[in-house]
């Protein structure tokens, strides 16, 4: 029997993406405080997560959310 070891920092991005992909933002972050999830490299963690977005492209995933609701 094989067992795969994941990488902690990809799992964790994983889990966050997604937990940020099912839950408001407000509601992650409440989660990972909670969770003290904040320890690392936060600038380095929001380039990942953010690498494809901007401006434009977050505004309509917020009003498309907020239109969800």
């Amino acid at each position: 029997m094989t067992i795969k070891v994941i990488n902690e920092q990809q799992n964790l991005q994983e889990v966050i993406q997604v937990l940020l992909t099912h839950l408001e933002p407000s509601k992650v972050m409440k989660f990972w405080a909670a969770c003290k999830l904040g320890e690392g490299d936060y600038l380095q963690l929001k380039e990942k997560l953010f690498a494809q977005e901007d401006v434009d492209s977050l505004y309509e995933k917020i009003k498309a959310y907020q239109d969800n609701e």
